[in-house]
């Protein structure tokens, strides 16, 4: 790919940050959206919540990417934060998407955030980007979350969804939290264990991102996951292997209803998710399996 001029809103996120890293390592210029008074070259100000974009910053732009978006297990789901989780998603979209669109020059493509959990429960069935939407508090988000971005795909834009799953990761989401546990050896199944995990590996995720906005002719929904969705107990037994540490502990269903609040049903749900537009499309990855991914996290 030759050099590019690429914004990024959500830079300072998990994978924001990281394929903000790969795209500066390969000598691409990036700009960087940011919600205060820009302050360093490459910085563009926005306000998702107003729809202030400053679209002059964006003129030249190759690509627009908007992973912005609160965290979804970050604080119990009050109503209140249940709000803002939809809000800095489908506002910060629609933001970016009309800007976007009314562009004189828009960029050749935009690539919004969006997330495996618009497909809901899926027990053991096993699921692809043909899957409905399912039922309940982030189905919905992810449904008005993407429907946001319907301005830019309007004027001609090549637009692609990316519907990530649990990223496998240290450095922050559910796996940040999940290591230091099973570091300590206080690591252990979910619930029954029986609930299927469908994860990607963070270098994987932003291999996955960059292959998107590269290749022409790609738009609509694709799954961003590892081929082989595991079980909790599964992931929890590789996590024992990897960092050999005992996994015995077990975090009863009630339990993590009582601290997570709603959040725990997402924890306890089961998504088996499978990447088939990825794979079609010719990308390959590079820890398919969850024991790589976990040592690549290290």
């Amino acid at each position: 790919m030759e050099r590019s001029r690429i914004a990024v809103a959500g830079a300072s996120g998990l994978i924001g940050g990281a394929l903000v890293r790969s795209l500066t390592a390969d000598g691409h210029e990036v700009v960087r959206l940011v919600r205060r008074e820009p302050r360093a070259e490459g910085e563009v100000r926005w306000d998702p919540e107003r729809k202030d974009v400053d679209a002059a910053g964006l003129a030249g732009c190759d690509a627009v990417v908007n992973l912005a978006g609160a965290g979804v297990g970050a604080r119990p789901w009050t109503e209140a934060y249940k709000a803002r989780i939809r809000d800095s998603r489908v506002l910060g979209t629609a933001a970016l998407a009309e800007a976007v669109a009314a562009m004189d020059r828009p960029p050749r493509v935009f690539v919004n955030g969006s997330a495996i959990g618009i497909y809901g429960e899926t027990g053991d069935r096993a699921v692809d980007e043909d899957a409905p939407p399912g039922e309940g508090f982030l189905p919905s988000v992810c449904v008005e979350w993407e429907g946001a971005a319907a301005p830019v795909r309007e004027a001609g834009v090549r637009t692609v969804f990316v519907r990530t799953g649990l990223v496998v990761s240290r450095r922050g989401g559910a796996w940040g939290r999940l290591f230091p546990l099973f570091k300590a050896g206080l690591g252990g199944r979910m619930g029954d264990g029986r609930q299927y995990w469908s994860f990607v590996a963070l270098h994987d995720e932003v291999a996955a991102i960059r292959h998107l906005i590269d290749t022409d002719g790609l738009s609509g929904p694709f799954n961003v996951t590892a081929p082989h969705p595991l079980t909790n107990r599964e992931i929890t037994e590789a996590m024992g292997r990897v960092l050999h540490r005992p996994t015995v502990f077990t975090v009863p269903a009630p339990v993590l209803r009582a601290v997570l609040g709603e959040f725990s049903g997402d924890v306890l749900g089961s998504q088996r998710v499978l990447p088939m537009r990825l794979l079609e499309s010719g990308f390959t990855f590079a820890f398919p399996e969850i024991e790589g991914a976990i040592r690549a996290a290290l």
